[in-house]
């Protein structure tokens, strides 16, 4: 069982809207992450713009499931990985009424140490950690491996 726990205080006057949608996230291993909405959605001094929002959270967690089983992945492949870095991506979008995020573009740049696969084999290691990894097992967003 995996949880989050999600905690708001309300700071300002709810009934008028003009309160803070600032709040934090706290994870079973202790830590606490301050969250608001985008910057873009509820602008501060309702939203706080240094705060980690929802749609980077997503983001942030399609890309970070793709490394960890791509790590493993090329570990089991016999390849040494020293470095892996992301510049994941997406934007929300509108279609029929609903904002959704429907791509999520992973811009991977990987230094390998010894031996270093072709582009092919690059590129296989990258769809066996998608089809491993839980979080894109679990979202109709597409997700697009980009290796720069």
């Amino acid at each position: 069982m995996h949880s989050a726990e999600v905690i708001w205080t309300c700071d300002g006057d709810f009934a008028s809207g003009q309160y803070s949608r600032a709040h934090h996230w706290r994870f079973d291993g202790g830590i606490e992450v301050a969250a608001a909405p985008s910057p873009a959605i509820v602008a501060p001094p309702l939203g706080l713009a240094e705060a980690v929002d929802p749609e980077e959270a997503y983001i942030a967690s399609i890309s970070s499931c793709h490394m960890l089983w791509f790590l493993d992945v090329a570990c089991r492949g016999g390849y040494q990985v020293a470095s892996y870095r992301d510049a994941a991506r997406g934007a929300l979008r509108q279609a029929d009424g609903v904002v959704w995020i429907p791509r999520v573009d992973l811009n991977v740049a990987v230094v390998f140490s010894g031996e270093t696969p072709n582009e092919a084999a690059h590129m296989a290691l990258h769809e066996a950690a998608h089809h491993a990894c839980f979080i894109a097992n679990s979202v109709k967003t597409e997700i697009v491996v980009n290796l720069n």
